[in-house]
């Protein structure tokens, strides 16, 4: 995540040139975490890049490396000059300007830090969504200026949580506008019809998950032997899920009908999921986009950085890894 950062040679000037192939190279616009200060971790990347430009710029150097780029000074704050945009602080600029437009248009990196989704998604995964697939917002704003591929049942997506719209959660997309949702004893009815759960033919999803995910207190009571690992089919697409064995529910959720505009999502661990059964029909002008696929995943996060990886737990096969 900050490996641009430890590229960066000291010893020699930093010219905004470096910087603007820095920033291109790092993931500043892919920093937030779900559940987690989503900006903590690009202000320190920025930080540490300014404070790189500043150090090599003659700030903090002593006054014969002042020199060497002291005769660049006009060059560098004068917008109509060539170089400002081409190696001065207008490139810099342009470049910061890039990455926060792909960053809310096309594509932003969220880490997953609960067990709602598993097995499909692990805690700790590092996810890239699309935030394009569904169309476009206007800027700081629920609204869409332009929408393009539909919703579909079995979507995962990341959205703002209704009752609290700093908050970020993600879930799949279980019912659309006009589906009647039933949830009775862990058998889940679309329109009066079972969803098919099947014994899953892989146990890939399976395998990934730890004694240590069940103990977290994400996932709730029991251990890993106390739940199962089903297939579940909707509409042609499929995906993994666990439930609690011998689970005792109090009551059957529903039947109820999603209302225009709105969705019904639930988590692949159906069991211990904070979801529409809870706080209702999610409105899809909080959608944010649809994940996509783990580029990044570790066991174990830095003690005194919990927003970083612990590089000795990564999962390296996990890399590239889709979500279904």
């Amino acid at each position: 995540m900050g490996s641009a950062l430890t590229s960066l040679n000291f010893k020699e000037p930093l010219t905004s040139r470096r910087f603007v192939e820095t920033i291109k190279k790092s993931n500043l616009f892919c920093i937030p975490a779900l559940w987690e200060d989503k900006c903590s971790a690009l202000f320190i990347e920025l930080g540490s890049l300014a404070l790189s430009v500043f150090y090599s710029s003659g700030v903090l150097m002593g006054e014969s490396q002042q020199s060497k780029v002291q005769p660049k000074a006009e060059s560098s704050y004068n917008i109509f000059a060539k170089t400002f945009w081409t190696e001065g602080w207008g490139s810099i600029g342009t470049a910061v300007m890039i990455a926060l437009f792909i960053r809310w248009a096309f594509f932003e990196a969220y880490v997953i830090p609960s067990g709602s989704m598993l097995p499909s998604l692990l805690i700790h995964d590092h996810i890239f969504v699309n935030k394009f697939v569904y169309g476009l917002r206007v800027p700081f704003s629920e609204k869409w200026l332009v929408e393009f591929n539909p919703i579909a049942k079995g979507d995962v997506i990341v959205f703002k949580y209704p009752e609290d719209m700093n908050t970020f959660y993600i879930k799949r997309v279980i019912g659309l506008p006009g589906d009647k949702i039933e949830y009775d004893n862990g058998v889940l009815y679309i329109n009066d019809k079972v969803v098919d759960k099947n014994v899953p033919i892989s146990e890939e999803d399976w395998n990934w998950l730890r004694e240590e995910d069940f103990e977290r207190g994400h996932v709730g009571l029991g251990s890993r032997d106390q739940f199962s690992h089903f297939t579940e089919i909707l509409a042609d697409k499929k995906h993994s899920i666990i439930m609690q064995k011998s689970r005792v529910y109090d009551g059957k959720f529903g039947p109820v009908t999603v209302p225009e505009n709105h969705l019904f999502v639930m988590g692949d661990n159906r069991d211990n999921s904070r979801d529409s059964r809870y706080w209702g029909f999610l409105p899809k002008e909080n959608i944010l986009g649809r994940a996509m696929f783990v580029w990044l995943s570790c066991e174990e996060t830095l003690n005194r950085l919990p927003f970083l990886c612990d590089p000795t737990t990564i999962r390296w096969k996990r890399f590239y890894h889709q979500v279904n």
